[in-house]
């Protein structure tokens, strides 16, 4: 199989990374008013780290459509780590803030560029550890899809086995080609469902919709329980992503979240 082939070229993974870039495009723009308390900042960090992933994701679509499915599991990587980085910097400002510690100092100075996050084990195992997200936890970590997951990142991005320099290039015939794209797809489904799952436990109310807001700017009195509905976009991915590949997550989110999730 090559990169050129009408096969290639069709496979469903497009698709759900239009789906998938769609969504986090959606995502900041309906966060971005929310106050990322803990720092100064004035519009919500999380907005921009959400358009930087939708960038991402283009720019790892792109790099398929080409053949290069190699680079795309490292671009998978950055992804992986960026979904970490929003889950951990989410978690540290919930957990340290308060009305004696109004600044999180290390957030803030990360914001700032004055400090570095730390290393991607110290932010896993924070995450692990948190009371707050520990019913998902349970779940994600109920396999190993995520550990071989970040091996195959891995082996991509270092070379490990030769087949993935074949990879790179779309004019060879790679027998597996195949098979290592639909491999390729669940991998960033799993990141994606991740990511998803650990903000409904983390900041469920980035997926409200713009209901309540929107009677308050008009001068109206909003609907009962307006400000627990959910964004027609995140309903319709989590319909799509979460629920029909992952039922038993979506059934944890739901038994959890006060989000109104149909």
């Amino acid at each position: 199989m090559i990169a050129t082939d009408h096969e290639y070229q069709n496979h469903p993974v497009f698709n759900e990374l239009d789906r998938y870039i769609a969504f986090y495009e959606s995502l900041s723009d309906s966060v971005f008013g929310f106050v990322s308390m803990g720092t100064k900042a004035i519009c919500n960090i999380d907005s921009y780290v959400f358009s930087s992933i939708q960038g991402t994701l283009t720019s790892i679509s792109t790099i398929l459509r080409e053949g290069k499915i190699n680079d795309a599991y490292a671009l998978l990587r950055k992804y992986y780590d960026s979904a970490i980085i929003t889950i951990y910097s989410n978690l540290y400002l919930v957990e340290n803030f308060s009305l004696d510690n109004l600044i999180v100092e290390q957030i803030y100075n990360w914001l700032q560029g004055k400090d570095r996050l730390p290393e991607y084990r110290v932010m896993s195992e924070y995450i692990r550890n948190s009371q707050r997200v520990l019913p998902i936890n349970d779940l994600l970590s109920a396999d190993t899809r995520y550990k071989r997951l970040r091996d195959r990142c891995n082996d991509h991005t270092h070379y490990n086995f030769y087949e993935n320099v074949l990879l790179n290039d779309p004019k060879i015939l790679v027998p597996n080609r195949r098979n290592v794209l639909n491999q390729f797809a669940g991998d960033v489904r799993d990141v994606v469902i991740l990511h998803v799952s650990y903000l409904f436990f983390a900041q469920d109310h980035y997926m409200v919709s713009s209901d309540y807001v929107d009677h308050l700017e008009c001068g109206l009195t909003p609907e009962p329980d307006s400000q627990y509905w959910v964004a027609p976009f995140v309903q319709e991915f989590f319909d799509e992503v979460v629920v029909r590949h992952r039922p038993d997550i979506a059934a944890e989110i739901k038994a959890h979240t006060s989000m109104h999730l149909q």
